[in-house]
């Protein structure tokens, strides 16, 4: 496969002490806008290009609107569209589902909440929300410190009451929406009687924070991945890919796990056969975790270190990323290296330290989304669907500045305010749907205009385009057989589908 990268992308990002958090910077300080009660993209489209469009001055917010087919023969900054070169596969687009997120979520109304993840979930009434991030057990963002296990012995694994009342509703709801939904599990940490201390993991460690994973449990600890990927699919709820441990090298979280590459390459050589062993074919990925490793020393390029041990590399998929330190151009290192490897995305935050409308919609945008993808990246999810208006709820020890993609009001769990991730996470999801092709695209060489094209599986072709310019730009499009033209406002995301039959 020829692998084609766009230019280098302008990125924003600040690596953060304790909490670990990246600063989207701002183009016009303190824009937010501020948009509640109407659900974003209520419209039908009736054009031949389904065109949205956001600006981060609020002027527009995921905006329809009407885009005809046109003769572009002549036109200047006609962008031409080759769909016999073919990238990556494209999995899908969504936030993480967290226990905060549902607690919210069920303190809503049954009709509102209904309407807000029909808004969110639905490919054809919603933006298209197809993946989605779950913790096996608790995280910062659960509603206690917990895992499937805290009883000492596999035999007492078990699904608990927070998630059975708590989560599992939820995630019904949205799977009755769209049964084709994508989920990956990351763990926060392992069952407490699973640790031993960072320096020597035979020490037993009672703690929920940092540890590290005792090797003489490895095989207990596999049993767990294959018990909770059973037990979440016999209650309806596929699970596509796991990562091993949320991220790996932060010791600080209120769970956490320490678990270098050492660890993950000797544990998924227990893993992998496990899940074998029990016919469980989710895909099994390294890493999940920062483009700078967090600046611990023999910890740089760590899935590398993975892949290049045939036996463990047999077991793993690819790998998982954050971007709360370094830089997404760290992607090529990895992609260089083992380019048959995936990509994912899988985490990024946005609250007090570094929010602004404007700063993280253009930003982020650029940096995780065209840069994850235009480096062959195969899905993008980003952190909380939902936190209300003071970041709640949220663990002791844990992110209590987070917001989240979307903001209910806890006054009366009804208003609603869409932030910058839910506007990036729509962008793509309604256009570029899961099992879409990367196709290539002509570089235009416009400066700070930036793009990236794809073919569904219906057939139909779709853009996401970023204009970082303060000025419209006028944009024409060729595609095999049909053309069209759309002046993408300044400091906006456009994003666009069209079939040519």
């Amino acid at each position: 496969m020829k692998h084609v990268f766009m230019k280098s992308f302008q990125i924003c990002m600040l690596t953060l002490l304790a909490a670990a958090a990246v600063g989207c910077g701002s183009s016009k300080e303190g824009a937010k806008p501020d948009v509640p009660g109407e659900i974003p993209g209520d419209k039908p489209v009736m054009s031949d290009v389904a065109c949205y469009v956001t600006s981060a001055n609020g002027a527009h917010l995921f905006e329809q609107q009407e885009v005809n087919f046109s003769k572009v023969s002549m036109s200047p900054n006609k962008v031409e569209l080759d769909p016999t070169t073919v990238f990556q596969t494209i999995d899908g687009f969504g936030p993480a589902v967290t226990g905060a997120s549902c607690y919210n979520l069920l303190k809503m109304s049954s009709e509102d909440r209904a309407a807000l993840l029909r808004k969110c979930f639905d490919p054809e009434e919603g933006v298209g929300f197809s993946f989605i991030r779950v913790h096996i057990g608790g995280s910062d963002f659960s509603m206690d410190e917990y895992t499937y296990c805290d009883t000492k012995g596999i035999e007492f694994f078990e699904t608990p009451a927070l998630e059975r009342d708590g989560i599992f509703p939820v995630l019904r709801e949205i799977l009755a929406i769209n049964p084709e939904i994508k989920i990956i599990g990351s763990p926060w940490s392992c069952p407490k009687w699973m640790k031993g201390t960072v320096s020597d993991p035979s020490v037993p460690y009672d703690s929920w924070t940092s540890g590290r994973l005792n090797p003489a449990y490895y095989a207990d600890y596999a049993e767990y991945f294959v018990k909770w990927v059973q037990t979440w699919e016999a209650e309806g709820f596929p699970i596509y890919a796991i990562t091993m441990q949320n991220e790996p090298l932060n010791h600080g979280n209120s769970m956490s796990l320490y678990m270098p590459w050492e660890d993950q390459l000797a544990f998924v050589k227990v893993l992998g056969p496990a899940f074998e062993q029990a016919g469980i074919k989710t895909k099994i990925l390294a890493y999940d975790h920062n483009y700078n490793y967090d600046g611990v020393a023999g910890q740089e390029q760590y899935p590398l270190h993975i892949y290049e041990d045939a036996e463990a590399s047999k077991w793993v998929d690819g790998s998982a990323w954050h971007n709360y330190g370094g830089d997404v151009s760290e992607l090529d290192r990895i992609l260089a290296a083992a380019p048959d490897k995936s990509i994912y995305f899988t985490e990024a935050s946005i609250g007090t330290w570094n929010y602004t409308f404007d700063g993280c919609l253009i930003n982020d945008f650029e940096s995780i989304f065209l840069g994850t993808l235009s480096r062959m990246g195969k899905g993008v999810l980003l952190w909380n669907m939902m936190l209300d208006n003071e970041g709640k709820p949220y663990r002791p020890g844990g992110c209590s500045t987070c917001y989240g993609a979307i903001e209910i009001n806890s006054s009366d769990y009804k208003t609603l305010k869409f932030n910058s991730h839910y506007y990036d996470l729509a962008h793509c999801s309604k256009v570029v749907r899961p099992g879409a092709q990367r196709i290539a695209a002509s570089d235009i060489k416009v400066p700070n205009l930036s793009y990236l094209a794809f073919r569904n599986p219906d057939g139909s072709y779709a853009m996401i385009v970023l204009n970082r310019n303060a000025e419209p730009q006028t944009l024409t499009v060729a595609g095999p057989e049909k053309g069209f033209r759309y002046e993408v406002p300044g400091q906006s995301i456009a994003s666009f589908r069209w079939s040519e039959k």
